[in-house]
């Protein structure tokens, strides 16, 4: 089949791509360029503009008249940068998003798997949440995604479209066979921080928030292997005829069932690595929550898809990334 990846040259549209290859289909990438890198579309289709260019997606699909669903991860995605720059977040992710909606659906192509995050969920006593469970996200980049799968719900009842929002728990790791991997200059995530701080071009990793009510008083999340969820997007595309019975739209958590606490996460960080990292303690970042990790059965019951790779293993491949991203990149 032939997929169009929007935000195709980014961290996890990227690997997405590389998954969809894999397994004998092939990607068209659209993507601006604002945080992606035109080295990761290389050998692609790829079409530089923005989500919300009705000309350029018209173009796109006239050369490509084959493509059979869109994945949509093209975003803006940090947290704290949301707080100071709510407008650029909702005019990116939610705007643009509902213009690319509505011209998919307009011209026919109303497969849509979208790219949402379980950043959106309400806390719960246990940490555990389920796709009914409560939701209340707590920044602008979180409520941009719940405001738009609220309208592809919309959007798939009034017109000819049918949409999957898949909520990403934390994606870590990087291309197994090292394609493509976290590209930001400036990390903002938590295992590239640390891979910084172990290839000596960070001088210490910064724990934000310690009075969390979680065991250790540390967030706790769901860290789970970018290879995996591309997998899973694969699986989504693969199924999505079978998806929807008495509906046109769903959500699907992407989480590997497991609570992971950011001390926890550090010092596997540690084992892989074979020794301890400068370190300290600080308040939370604006947005900052306590966190949450998946009751993964819908994904296992609808999508075939769990999680397969290990926390140590997406480490092992980060780091691994970390060691190769000058060469990709031109800068480490």
């Amino acid at each position: 089949m032939k997929v169009l990846v929007t935000g195709g040259a980014g961290y996890i549209g990227s690997t997405i791509c590389s998954a969809l290859e894999d397994r004998g289909h092939t990607p068209v990438v659209l993507d601006n360029l604002v945080s992606g890198k035109e080295a990761f579309v290389a050998g692609r289709p790829f079409y530089k503009g923005d989500v919300g260019d009705r000309i350029l997606l018209r173009k796109l699909l006239n050369e490509h008249p084959d493509v059979g669903c869109t994945i949509h991860c093209a975003a803006l995605i940090v947290v704290p940068d949301s707080v100071v720059r709510p407008f650029d977040y909702y005019t990116e992710n939610v705007s643009k998003s509902m213009i690319l909606f509505h011209e998919l659906a307009s011209l026919g192509y109303g497969r849509i798997v979208f790219s949402s995050t379980a950043s959106l969920y309400d806390a719960t006593k246990d940490f555990l949440v389920t796709e009914t469970s409560p939701l209340k996200p707590g920044s602008p980049y979180a409520r941009s995604k719940l405001m738009m799968e609220m309208v592809l719900e919309d959007f798939s009842k009034a017109y000819d479209l049918r949409g999957i929002s898949l909520r990403y728990f934390n994606p870590i790791g990087a291309d197994p066979k090292l394609r493509s991997g976290m590209q930001m200059r400036e990390q903002t995530h938590v295992v590239p921080l640390l891979t910084d701080v172990a290839l000596g071009k960070r001088k210490e990793f910064i724990i934000t928030g310690t009075e969390w009510p979680t065991r250790d008083g540390s967030g706790i999340r769901d860290y789970i292997h970018v290879w995996d969820l591309a997998q899973a997007h694969v699986n989504a595309l693969e199924k999505f005829e079978s998806l929807f019975d008495d509906t046109s739209y769903r959500t699907i958590n992407l989480g590997t069932g497991q609570g992971v606490t950011v001390k926890e996460l550090v010092a596997a960080f540690e084992r892989v690595w074979g020794k301890p990292l400068a370190k300290r303690e600080a308040p939370p970042r604006a947005g900052d929550v306590a966190g949450a990790f998946a009751n993964a059965d819908t994904a296992w019951n609808t999508l075939g898809w769990k999680a397969e790779m290990s926390l140590e293993s997406a480490i092992r491949d980060a780091l691994r990334w970390g060691e190769r991203r000058l060469s990709v990149l031109g800068y480490p």
